[in-house]
């Protein structure tokens, strides 16, 4: 299965293209999270990661 992660910096930005693009490329399901690169808790990244099996890939 393909696990997709969208993630924007701030509440203003829009993640339509990333999930767009993430479903293009075939990803059944994607996370999606808004939290700046410099904050080391991302709670939606972490579940995505733990949501992913052996033969998953993640992009």
């Amino acid at each position: 299965m393909l696990i997709g992660y969208a993630r924007i910096s701030t509440g203003s930005q829009n993640l339509d293209g990333q999930i767009d693009r993430l479903g293009q490329a075939g990803c059944q399901r994607i996370f999606q999270e808004v939290a700046s690169g410099a904050k080391a808790d991302r709670p939606q990244l972490l579940e995505a990661m733990e949501f992913c099996r052996a033969g998953d890939t993640f992009v």
